[in-house]
């Protein structure tokens, strides 16, 4: 699993924009930013929905006060689920919403997890993490199912 000090693998995101689908790697988004993402194991689902996501909304503001420049979420959906997601929870605009709909980030960080005993395939574990110019310098895990308390935004604001 990714830790502290290491480099973000590059790997592509898909993002439904304006203007219609694009791909951006990981230095796309992250060279040169720091950015506080999280993972969620689903779009819509209970807790990632009203939960975790809300956590990070309601504290954009005290984040952009931390030096954040960016709030980005990822999950193991497609790019028009995300989308669907950004602009059903008011955060269109607000917070960036990565596809990984291959689960290729997932992996490649070694944050996937497999919830196919619940119907779910291949997600992403809850996560959040602060990447400074690429590079992780904190990461949280270990929520337990239904809970976004050590993966919340509340957790990042006191590592900031």
């Amino acid at each position: 699993m990714i830790q502290p000090g290491d480099r973000l693998p590059e790997v592509k995101f898909n993002v439904m924009s304006d203007d219609g689908a694009i791909q951006l790697s990981t230095s796309d988004i992250f060279a040169g930013k720091k950015v506080v993402l999280f993972g969620v194991p689903g779009a819509f689902t209970p807790t990632c929905h009203g939960n975790h996501l809300p956590g990070f909304v309601d504290n954009l503001p005290a984040l952009r006060d931390k030096g954040v420049d960016e709030v980005a979420v990822v999950a193991v959906n497609d790019m028009h689920v995300m989308k669907a997601w950004a602009e059903a929870s008011g955060a269109k605009g607000r917070i960036r919403f990565l596809a990984d709909g291959a689960a290729d980030f997932a992996r490649a960080t070694g944050l996937a997890v497999d919830l196919s005993e619940v119907g779910m395939g291949i997600r992403v574990q809850r996560f959040s993490m602060i990447v400074e110019d690429g590079v992780v310098t904190a990461l949280n895990t270990g929520d337990k199912p239904g809970q976004a308390d050590v993966a919340g935004a509340a957790r990042i604001l006191d590592q900031l």
